[in-house]
Parts: structure tokens; C-alpha cells; sequence
């Protein structure tokens, strides 16, 4: 008998969560470890820096952090790939909007020190926009933007990306949250604007590089 289990790294703990997400892991097995995946750079990018396993000194300093559990968050196992993916990528300032516990924009911070950071946690749509446009005239152009838990994800979207270069990207969280995120999602994946897309189901990767064919990956990271 083949026993199918889901990644040990943060295991739901709600049963019926536990059994959805089984299923859309054995969905996007076929998506496992750069399989497919033509262009060198994204293999690298996806089996070297997605699914690195080196335990960075960070991740015990921050373990040992407290946030609150209450408000939204992600799983360690994200947060631990967004350190990762900063670490790579070394953006020169990072702007976050949405309201959450602050835990995913640590590790990110620490991921790269010195870097800019600004975070933008309020839940009213004009004073996000207004702080929004604001940073976005000081800073003239963005290195990586993290749309994290907010109602106003489509304006924030279109607010930055006149500042983002072919050298910036973001991160989106929440792609398949709602019906309405992930039918914004699949648009964006067709936007003549955006160039490489990955699907990591709990969070979605954007990249500008104007040299690049379009292209729109699944990566199984559940």
C-alpha cells in the first residue's frame, strides 16, 4: 500500500485543510523539483534557492521570535522561502502592504540587511493608497513589493508597477485564497506586463525581465 503524506514542515492541523491540501499537492506532483522547466536560470532559481534545504543561522534566531498567531500570517516553511528568495535576489528595498504579524517581513529583513524597508498595514483603502503613492515618489523605483493580506491587492498592484524595473519583482500572497484572487492571478499570468510567473500555490513570484519569453510556472511548495 503507498502511504501519500504531505511535507513534515508545518503540517495544517485542521483535518479537512490537512485532506484539500493533500489533494492539491498530489495535483502539482508533476510540478516537483524543476521538472519540465526548459530554462536554466529557473531551474536554478526553483531547485537551488525554492527548495534549498541549508539551515540559515536565521531561522533559529527567528524561531525564537514571538508573534501573534491571530492575526494573518504564513506557514515557517514561506517565510523561510521568502528569506531565501531575498537572500538571491538582493533587492535594493523592499515595500510591504497588508495587515499581518510582521513575522514574513523579518525574515526578510534579516535575509538582507540594510536593505530599505517600508511596511504599509492599514485597512483603509484611501490611507493605503495615499502612503502607497507617497513611498513609491521617494523611493522612484521599487526592488521587490509584497502584496501580502490586504482587500486593495489589484490598486497596489497597478499603483507600483510603473516603478518596478526588469530587475524587480514581487510577491503575492494569498493567490488562491478567494475565487476572486485567483481569477486576478490568472490574469496577471496573461498580462503582457508581467514576464515569469510561479505558482507556489500559498504565494506567487512576479518577475519584469523584458529580455526574457514569457513564461508561467507551477511549483509544487506545499
Amino acid at each position: 500500500m503507498i502511504s501519500l503524506s504531505l511535507p513534515s514542515e508545518d503540517k495544517p492541523q485542521n483535518s479537512m485543510v490537512s485532506i484539500k491540501r493533500l489533494w492539491i499537492w498530489c495535483r502539482r506532483i508533476r510540478h516537483s523539483a524543476g521538472f519540465g522547466v526548459q530554462s536554466p536560470t529557473d531551474f536554478f532559481l526553483i531547485t537551488s534557492v525554492m527548495y534549498e534545504k541549508r539551515p540559515y543561522y536565521a531561522y533559529q534566531t527567528l524561531s525564537e521570535e514571538h508573534y501573534d498567531s491571530l492575526l494573518p500570517h504564513y506557514r515557517t516553511k514561506i517565510n523561510r522561502l521568502l528569506f531565501r528568495m531575498i537572500n538571491y535576489t538582493q533587492p535594493k528595498n523592499l515595500l510591504e502592504v497588508g495587515r499581518d504579524n510582521g513575522e514574513a517581513l523579518q525574515y526578510m529583513c534579516l535575509a538582507k540587511k540594510g536593505m530599505d524597508t517600508f511596511a504599509i498595514k492599514s485597512h483603509e483603502r484611501q490611507v493605503t493608497l495615499k502612503q502607497l503613492e507617497s513611498k513609491l515618489e521617494e523611493w522612484k523605483l521599487l526592488g521587490c513589493l509584497h502584496i501580502g493580506h490586504t482587500l486593495y491587492y489589484k490598486e497596489v498592484f497597478e499603483a507600483a508597477l510603473p516603478y518596478m524595473k526588469p530587475d524587480s519583482w514581487m510577491i503575492i500572497g494569498g493567490i488562491h485564497a478567494t475565487k476572486d484572487r485567483e481569477r486576478w492571478w490568472k490574469e496577471l499570468q496573461k498580462d503582457e506586463r508581467t514576464v515569469i510567473t510561479y505558482d507556489l500555490y500559498d504565494v506567487g513570484f512576479v518577475f519584469f525581465e523584458d529580455k526574457r519569453y514569457k513564461e508561467n510556472y507551477i511549483v509544487n511548495f506545499l
